[in-house]
């Protein structure tokens, strides 16, 4: 059998999601080969020998562009088996009726090889969801692009390859607006101490010198984290990091932020997104607006610099919440790791969302758009839809341009500002030494 894993795009970094199904079904003796869409040319004599075809779904974007993957197979192969599966598999299912034969969401790997092997005999078919414990090989990643195809480490002037690894799956929190745990429903999966260093080994022959850990939550299981950062460290003491973490775990472990640091934990990305109380509520952060200031000053302590994400825009938002999030940003010495389309980030509710549960959202929902996978809603302050449109178009151009990202950042300020009626200013300045960070803009 000979099957083609395909992924559309990954956070610009070396698709885990290839590499991890590719040593699975290698192991089962399944000829595979591999397609990043992000970074390698599409062409249809991939398709001449191939038996199946599996996409990688692992987030929104991605699944749009594995959407027009799949539609492009059907056109040129119509009878080729074709599966999706990650965290978004089963996402818009209906919408597409017969364009995707098998659907695999949550711990796909088992389900994966399954399907493969049935495919000699009766095909399985339909959605399913796998969140069961079980163990993991080492990544095939001598199939995918070499690491300087993907986003690097921008520390001082120079760069480094960036590798990336899971030390985990899903998450032992149910945030509204998360996919996470429409899957995974609060439960949480490590991947092995064994099978990350051996990932890392991998990475590190490869050219790696910092290593992302993608966790959905670095800290949901701090001793298991902290043990496996030790033992990566001790084999590769040169290697820096990053780490996504919850304010409300940086507040909860904040004892262990030192080893964290001392491992080389260079920054740590967390999910802010508001600072309005009753937005955090409806979201479930498990944190106030006060606690992201203090875990600003938690991390600061410690040597580990804060990369908070943001989520300016929900149905709930006004112009004066998001002037909220633009003064934080500044006052906080934020500006220099805050990437502008951070500023701009709309609500996303995909069929399935959490969100959709929530009494006060109907007033605002517009309808479904199934081509944006998501449904389309208002504001409750039309003058922050306006905004958004704006300050989105705008960041947009500057990147085209390659405009600094701290002065169209300051320009997004300075709108919000004035849409706000106040009389905040960014600070004039280049915003001190560069701070590391990678080149791709990364966003929860």
């Amino acid at each position: 059998m000979r099957v083609l894993l395909i992924s559309g795009y990954e956070l610009g970094h070396q698709p885990l999601h290839l590499a991890a199904p590719a040593a699975e079904l290698l192991a089962a003796g399944v000829e595979v080969s591999t397609l990043d869409l992000a970074v390698e040319p599409w062409s249809a004599h991939q398709l001449d020998a191939v038996e199946a075809v599996a996409i990688s779904v692992p987030m929104h974007t991605a699944l749009r562009l594995g959407i027009e993957a799949a539609r492009r197979i059907r056109r040129l192969r119509p009878d080729l088996p074709i599966a999706f599966y990650g965290l978004y598999a089963a996402v818009g299912a209906e919408e597409s009726p017969g364009l995707v034969d098998r659907r695999i969401c949550g711990e796909y790997e088992d389900a994966l090889v399954e399907w493969v092997r049935s495919l000699d005999g009766e095909p399985t078919g339909g959605v399913s969801v796998h969140i069961g414990r079980r163990r993991f090989r080492r990544p095939a990643r001598h199939l995918l692009p070499p690491l300087d195809r993907y986003a690097h480490l921008a520390v001082g002037d120079g760069h480094r390859l960036v590798g990336y690894v899971e030390a985990s799956h899903g998450c032992r929190h149910r945030c509204t607006h998360c996919p996470v745990p429409t899957v995974y429903d609060g439960r949480y999966r490590v991947t092995g101490e064994e099978t990350v260093l051996a990932d890392v080994a991998q990475l590190v022959e490869a050219g790696a010198r910092h290593i992302t850990f993608g966790d959905p939550d670095f800290l949901n299981a701090p001793a298991y984290a902290r043990k496996v950062l030790e033992a990566v460290h001790a084999d590769f003491p040169d290697l820096t990091f990053d780490v996504t973490v919850k304010v409300e775990h940086i507040l909860a472990h904040r004892e262990l932020l030192p080893e964290l640091a001392a491992a080389g934990v260079l920054f740590m990305v967390s999910a802010f997104e508001s600072l309005d109380e009753s937005i955090l509520r409806r979201m479930d952060k498990g944190h106030t607006a006060s606690d992201s200031a203090k875990a600003v000053e938690v991390a600061r302590q410690t040597g580990i610099d804060l990369h908070p994400t943001w989520l300016p825009f929900t149905p709930w938002s006004t112009v004066d919440t998001v002037a909220d999030i633009s003064q934080f940003v500044w006052d906080q010495d934020l500006a220099p790791v805050t990437d502008p389309v951070q500023m701009t980030i709309r609500l996303l509710i995909p069929d399935g969302s959490l969100m959709l549960e929530l009494a006060d959202l109907t007033p605002h929902l517009v309808s479904y758009d199934p081509e944006a996978l998501g449904y389309t809603w208002r504001s409750a302050d039309p003058a922050a839809d306006l905004l958004q449109k704006r300050l989105e178009a705008i960041a947009a151009a500057g990147a085209s341009a390659g405009t600094d990202p701290l002065e169209i950042l300051a320009e997004l300020s300075a709108i919000i500002a004035a849409e706000s009626g106040s009389n905040f200013a960014a600070p004039v300045g280049n915003g001190g030494a560069p701070r590391p960070r990678l080149t791709e803009p990364w966003f929860c």
